[in-house]
């Protein structure tokens, strides 16, 4: 009996000290190969776990001042079931309260709302900044699409990225403010 408690409490804190395997994910082989890891959260609302996310850049660091010189690409792992048209509701719900209004708007999220599928527990997205600053969505390696627009780049991941993003916390661990 000790021998399995002992066998347990390493097996345990092996993993506690290796948070990258929690973080593991089907998109990470949308991540390009010249990208590092930048910081990983948990976003939990009330009692629900909402989504493990993941921040990387080419230099495996990042700055708000100079996001516009850095490719970023965000991995979204859901935890839970979750419709497109929520998630596209929630989008505009994070670019309202951060004051972002654009004339393309409603054309980005009835986009979003063509390219992305319902989400079902296990499932990922990730957004790839390609070289012209668009955003490319995968689901795995499968490319669900494209929105050509560099400010619709910028303003979707403002949502995770931006000093007023809403969860605070949770963004200083994606951008390593909190390291």
């Amino acid at each position: 009996m000790n021998r399995l408690i002992k066998s347990s409490l390493a097996i345990a804190l092996a993993l506690a000290f290796t948070p990258s395997l929690a973080f593991a994910s089907d998109c990470d082989s949308a991540v390009p190969k010249d990208q590092n890891r930048v910081g990983e959260t948990r976003l939990s609302v009330l009692f629900w776990d909402v989504y493990d996310a993941r921040l990387f850049t080419n230099s495996g660091d990042f700055d708000w001042q100079q996001r516009k010189q850095q490719r970023k690409t965000l991995v979204l792992d859901y935890l839970r079931d979750i419709k497109v048209a929520d998630l596209v509701d929630k989008t505009a719900e994070e670019w309202q309260r951060l004051g972002f209004a654009h004339q393309d708007q409603q054309q980005w999220l009835d986009t979003l709302n063509q390219i992305w599928p319902n989400i079902k527990e296990g499932d990922c997205l990730a957004l790839v900044e390609n070289e012209d600053g668009h955003a490319d969505f995968y689901q795995g390696d499968k490319l669900l699409g494209t929105i050509e627009n560099s400010t619709f780049t910028e303003q979707f991941l403002a949502i995770w990225l931006s000093p007023e993003s809403r969860y605070e916390d949770e963004r200083d661990e994606l951008t390593g403010a909190s390291s």
